[in-house]
């Protein structure tokens, strides 16, 4: 195994002169990147030690950064909370964290201030949270249960087992009306988010755990430890793969869905290509470290987020 692992890395460096560099290299002040997202000219990025990060990306200065309450350990120590995953929606950041005792908490800022919506008094081990509408917010919680949970009542919509599987990921569509299960079994489940009902399962493109998955579009894409991108086309059932060099971390589409990128090698570089005709239109260089996800802000302009204090800006153009 370690002969192959050398190899690898000997081929990844060979071809490294053909990969594409960031435009541009945004770096948090410390800590490592967890989760990105953007609006309104507005880069986030959240940290592990429990800080949101805002930059202009404009101007490509930072402008703002959050600070959540540090949490208490197994010790009884005060510890950085880490942050899982953020949304944004109508000027409201949600926030889902570590919080004490080994379970999640969700936080909501809005122009009034930070909110909290679900503690560890609520015993909740989340993995993922997103909005669905001004209201409603999807979680997923390791037991692969998924919640539909109104933050104004504080009750939950409904709730499912989306498989009897390990939990590994969720995307929603663009809007937010279907949501895909990426689980250890390799199969994606997709279900409505107004009532839990399941709508359809993707099976075959990849045989082993699902690390991450994207859906935009009529296009579920899909990368896994069995070194696959997997890639649906929901409505037509037309799918395939292509095959990695490496383990699939991150992966991201377009808003489109016509545009996917996956990490593609030993060292975590990415591969964008175009998902109906399968032609590869560029490889990028990130930072080595493993890829969280990769967050498209159009059709040509994307960030790749790795477990890393850097988040690169990257725009698709033709291999040289």
């Amino acid at each position: 195994m370690k002969y192959i692992f050398f190899l690898l890395l000997i081929f990844s460096t060979l071809w490294a002169k053909d990969f594409i560099k960031p435009e541009y290299i945004y770096s948090v002040s410390s800590g490592l990147v967890t989760d990105v997202l953007h609006d309104d000219q507005k880069l986030y990025c959240a940290t592990d030690n429990g800080k949101i990060e805002i930059f202009d990306t404009n101007s490509k200065t930072k402008i703002k950064t959050i600070k959540l309450e540090k949490i208490k350990d197994f010790m009884g120590d005060a510890i950085d909370s880490k942050i899982f995953s953020i949304d944004i929606l109508d000027n409201t950041l949600l926030i889902l964290s570590q919080d004490s005792g080994g379970y999640s908490r969700v936080h909501v800022l809005d122009k009034t201030g930070l909110h909290g919506i679900i503690s560890n008094s609520d015993r909740l081990n989340i993995i993922k949270a997103k909005f669905i509408d001004r209201d409603n917010i999807f979680i997923a919680l390791i037991s692969n249960d998924i919640i539909s949970y109104n933050m104004k009542t504080k009750k939950k919509n409904w709730i499912t087992q989306a498989s009897m599987s390990k939990f590994s990921n969720f995307a929603l569509n663009n809007n937010k009306s279907l949501v895909a299960i990426a689980d250890e079994s390799g199969e994606v489940h997709i279900f409505a988010t107004k009532d839990g009902k399941k709508y359809k399962t993707l099976i075959g493109q990849n045989v082993d755990n699902i690390f991450s998955i994207d859906f935009k579009g009529d296009v579920v894409l899909t990368g896994g430890q069995d070194r696959r991108a997997g890639v649906y086309h929901v409505k037509n059932n037309n799918a395939y793969y292509k095959t990695a060099q490496f383990f699939v971390y991150g992966v991201g589409l377009s808003p489109s869905g016509k545009i996917a990128a996956c990490s593609s090698d030993i060292n975590n570089n990415v591969e964008v290509f175009n998902t109906d005709t399968k032609e590869v239109l560029g490889k990028y260089q990130a930072t080595k470290m493993i890829v969280n996800s990769i967050y498209f802000i159009n059709e040509k302009e994307f960030f790749i987020n790795s477990s890393s204090p850097k988040v690169g800006y990257y725009k698709i153009r033709s291999l040289k």
